[in-house]
């Protein structure tokens, strides 16, 4: 198992930057390999993403989400992987922290992993964002409601 915490301060209110986190299906245009995202239902999404020069699909669960504090998954099928992103306001703008829990398959992965390709990508998809949402002003869109398990409050 791999894990990955990567932080990054972008100037701009914590609820803007939150909103744009929820838009998912927007990931593939700021985090490099991301193919697709579909969100299927409030807690559930689809992804489609190359990994190590192959195209892997999954299915994750948001287990926990709090408007312009956190967002919380976990994988339910293909490739294992589970996380966290954390916003905090600043007195600059606003804090993202992305946990990051994963479980390379193969040599190639394993390989990469161990040399930092993973890290340096999510560090790239951070900032990628950052520049997104600093250029834009303004969330593409939000979404405000809460999740708590099982529990999804809109």
């Amino acid at each position: 198992m791999a894990e990955i915490e990567k932080s990054i301060d972008i100037k701009a209110p914590v609820h803007e930057v939150y909103n744009q986190w929820t838009q998912f299906e927007e990931f593939p245009s700021v985090m490099e390999g991301v193919e697709e995202v579909r969100q299927i239902d409030d807690k559930r999404l689809y992804w489609r993403a190359k990994i190590a020069g192959k195209e892997k699909e999954w299915h994750a669960e948001i287990t926990d989400q709090t408007p312009d504090r956190r967002i919380a998954w976990k994988h339910l099928d293909g490739p294992y992987n589970a996380g966290a992103v954390l916003f905090e306001p600043i007195p600059e703008g606003t804090r993202v922290t992305l946990k990051l829990v994963y479980d390379p398959e193969g040599v190639t992965e394993k390989l990469g992993d161990a040399l930092g390709f993973v890290s340096r990508r999510v560090q790239g998809d951070l900032e990628r964002f950052e520049h997104f949402i600093e250029e834009r002003g303004e969330a593409t869109g939000a979404w405000r409601g809460e999740i708590h398990g099982e529990q999804v409050r809109k």
